[in-house]
């Protein structure tokens, strides 16, 4: 069976020349939204997905911003709204030494280098210069763990398991 994985939402369009605005969830837009790429849109109510190929593609504020070949009008694109976007596992890179997909590091258990257990990975933030791994604690208390050496010393993807050593103040 074909496992697709989610690279983004259009949100919307913008202007008038089939511009789609996207809410980024690839680890790796510069690669996921090059020109010449295949993306497939989901639709909410379709069955099958429609397969695009990326025209250009810019980032504005907190979006990225796509067109895609054959859909260069506001009115054909207009239709996308709600859709996500996703590629084949197929497409799907080598990583490098300590590089992971969102998808093999979200649902991860977080255990500190004693042993004890602190939570599980929910999400992943893309902020800047590094990523902030968000981990639910038992209690419902979020924590933030920035995606450094000094602070996550393990992370084995067949367990799901990240094995941290917190700075001063990271737990409190």
């Amino acid at each position: 069976m074909l496992k697709w994985f989610n690279v983004g939402k259009i949100v919307n369009t913008h202007g008038l020349n089939g511009e789609v605005r996207v809410i980024s969830k690839t680890d790796f837009p510069e690669e996921r939204y090059k020109v010449g790429n295949t993306l497939y849109l989901f639709l909410p109510k379709a069955d099958t997905p429609v397969e695009l190929v990326v025209k250009s593609h810019r980032t504005h504020k907190n979006f990225d911003l796509l067109t895609f070949e054959g859909y260069e009008n506001i009115n054909v694109v207009e239709k996308f709204r709600d859709g996500i976007l996703k590629v084949p596992q197929s497409q799907l890179t080598e990583l490098e030494a300590n590089e992971f997909y969102f998808h093999e590091i979200i649902g991860c258990r977080v255990i500190l280098s004693d042993g004890e257990e602190i939570g599980k990975i929910s999400e992943i933030l893309t902020p800047g210069a590094n990523d902030v791994w968000v981990v639910k604690g038992e209690s419902g208390k979020e924590i933030l763990i920035p995606y450094i050496e000094e602070v996550v010393k393990k992370v084995d993807i067949q367990a799901k398991t990240v094995v941290i050593e917190p700075m001063d103040g990271l737990l409190s």
